[in-house]
């Protein structure tokens, strides 16, 4: 322990947090290849920064002895590792984020994951992060996992490395061991444009150059850990760019306050300041910045504010506040780097939540560029991601969404992807490009309109979707249903599966990724007759949810019809009209659903037709019943 540390005096409780508030907050994050030492240098930072209460210290001796690898030394990793089987295993599982501070700095750390599998959890720890120490193991040197970290630490915009080189002990603290690591690593990340890249040789076991500088590397001249963390300047120089503001919440606690709530994301704000929407370009004057501990003349990045305007204009949650001088893109389409979290792969076509910032909006990634391949860092061709893959993309949402490059702005520029029916974070994504004009491209509303079509055919448009297992008699009854619908002079038409994929679709095969675009280019087909006032029936096995909730989306409320054709495997398989389930048993057809592919059957479809309990003429009688009921025909 360095002696300026041991000879410090606690401060009284006032003095120490009047002291803290004063002082700047650096958020680092410890990553790396597995035992390279992250989580014992965590703790070891907080053990020497007096950081570990007494009855903590005796429970870290106590389970030092039971699960500790450090012989009859205190395992310090212990002090991060707190779930079970992370202590039972020797590995770090979830992020743990831990609180130190010095005279100098107060810090936050993340302690992520080595392990591959769990690199979606180092993602998470540097998505906020300023700066990343890299450990080495100086017996292993620069190891794949290695690479991917310091890839993914560059692509979530961190421009600030240390490269750790532990457990220097083990290797006699042999200086041309560190430089050949440090030149190595400095090779590994030369095109990946970090801003500062420091190398310390280091044994965290035994705090060498940890806090201070360790007589047993006297060829080392730089700063310890501590010392390079207490001094880096790491400044994204938020308070210089152009005033920022997404708004999280629409404060009205009363009728006669108004206010709009969120963080400012950059620039500084004063009382009498114009700011504009991104989206519509409204501008007004700053009224008021209120807070929780009163009105503020001035306030800058990193606050949490609500503003009051002198004006009323339209402005929700989601919208961003910007100086007038200083606009933001809305644009509905861009490019970014993904990194895909979840073993549920990423197919384009398929339709997913983004969010960026506070807005939430649907979207479609509708094309992968390329795969980069973390070890080489080279681009090669994919057609879906897995988990862990990173990538870039094309991104098109349905609705435009004021946002910026990553590079320039983190809170505009980073985005999460969310799994519609689980609600689940599949991957986050970082703004590279935005496709200048893209708003350009709009629906454009003809002088005679689904309406008026509708009405001269008598009827109301609707896209009947009929899903179920091949063999489940999806077509048989929409066909019925349209004999029924001519015979009433109702104007229909039906878009079948095996008819689609003879012209509009014949590219496709029957991957998964050739499902979801089918089923897209289906409902785009669909919405286009829906517009002609057509009552349109879709025969699609549609075997996904997430792809038939799509399909949904595109159609305007009351006109999407969910019929749910429920027939029992073994009946389809008794029918097997075109033998394509004892091909498939055999072998001969792969990915054929129900076989070797799933059916995700209907949540809640508007009419769901048991087949076992009634013919075929009866259920589509039950249909012509729904759609009267609905209005949709006399």
């Amino acid at each position: 322990m360095s002696s300026d540390l041991a000879a410090r005096e606690p401060l009284p409780l006032e003095q120490f947090l009047a002291r803290q508030e004063q002082i700047g907050l650096l958020r680092f994050l410890t990553c790396g290849s597995v035992d390279d030492g992250k989580s014992t240098l965590i703790g070891r930072l907080l053990y020497d920064t007096k950081l570990i209460f007494d009855d903590q210290l005796a429970a870290l001796q106590r389970d030092s002895a039971r699960h500790g690898t450090a012989g009859e030394h205190i395992d310090f990793a212990l002090l991060v590792d707190g779930l079970e089987a992370e202590r039972e295993q020797g590995i770090t599982i979830d992020v743990a984020y831990r609180f130190f501070a010095t005279d100098r700095r107060r810090f936050i750390v993340a302690d992520t994951p080595g392990h591959e599998q769990y690199t979606r959890n180092m993602a998470t720890g540097a998505s906020n992060a300023d700066l990343a120490v890299v450990l080495v193991d100086a017996r292993h040197g620069v190891l794949s996992q290695t690479r991917r970290h310091s890839f993914i630490a560059a692509l979530l915009g961190i421009r600030h490395v240390v490269l750790a080189v532990n457990k220097i002990d083990l290797v006699d603290f042999s200086e041309a061991r560190f430089a050949e690591i440090r030149a190595d690593y400095a090779r590994a990340v030369e095109s990946l444009g970090f801003s500062s890249m420091v190398a310390i040789p280091l044994s965290a076991r035994f705090g060498d150059n940890v806090i201070s500088a360790s007589p047993q590397t006297p060829w080392y001249t730089g700063p310890s850990l501590l010392g390079h963390l207490e001094t880096v300047d790491v400044d994204a120089a938020a308070m210089v760019r152009p005033f920022r503001m997404p708004v999280q919440w629409v404060n009205r606690p009363n009728l006669d306050f108004r206010g709009y709530a969120g963080t400012i994301a950059a620039g500084t704000l004063r009382v009498g300041d114009r700011v504009a929407v991104a989206a519509s370009g409204r501008s007004s004057t700053i009224a008021r910045i209120v807070t929780m501990d009163g009105d503020l003349d001035r306030a800058g990045a990193g606050s949490a504010v609500t503003l009051t305007l002198a004006d009323q204009i339209d402005i929700s949650r989601g919208d961003v506040l910007t100086a007038p001088g200083a606009p933001v893109a809305v644009a509905d389409k861009f490019d970014a780097h993904v990194v895909w979290l979840t073993e549920q792969r990423l197919f384009p076509g398929r339709s997913y939540l983004f969010k960026l910032a506070t807005r939430t909006v649907s979207g479609t990634v509708t094309h992968i560029r390329h795969r980069i391949d973390v070890n080489t860092f080279a681009e090669v061709p994919a057609a879906t991601l897995g988990m862990n893959d990173v990538a870039r993309i094309g991104v098109s949402l349905i609705a435009p969404v004021a946002m910026e490059r990553f590079a320039d702005s983190r809170e505009l520029g980073g985005f999460i992807i969310i799994d519609r029916l689980t609600n689940a974070t599949v991957g986050v994504g970082m703004v590279e490009a935005i496709t200048p004009g893209s708003t350009n491209i709009v629906w454009h509303d003809m002088a005679v309109d689904k309406d008026a079509r509708a009405a001269l055919k008598g009827q109301r448009p609707a896209a009947l979707w009929f899903t179920g297992l091949s063999g489940a008699g999806k077509s048989t009854i929409a066909n019925l249903v349209d004999r029924k619908l001519h015979a009433l002079g109702r104007h229909s038409y039906i878009l079948d599966g095996d008819n689609v994929r003879h012209g509009l679709n014949r590219d496709l095969g029957f991957s998964e990724a050739d499902r979801v675009e089918n089923i897209r280019r289906a409902a785009e087909a669909a919405r286009l007759m829906v517009d002609a006032g057509l009552i349109v029936m879709v025969s699609f096995i549609s075997p996904y949810r997430s792809d038939r909730e799509a399909a949904r989306e595109r159609f305007d409320a009351g006109e999407f019809i969910e019929v749910f054709i429920d027939t029992p495997i073994d009946e389809c398989r008794r029918r097997d009209p075109k033998g394509l389930y004892a091909r498939a048993d055999a072998g001969q057809i792969r990915n054929f659903t129900g076989v070797d592919a799933p059916y995700e059957h209907p949540a809640s479809p508007e009419l769901h037709l048991l087949t076992t309990e009634a013919d075929a003429d009866t259920l589509a009688d039950r249909v012509i019943e729904e759609l009267r009921r609905r209005g949709l025909i006399a």
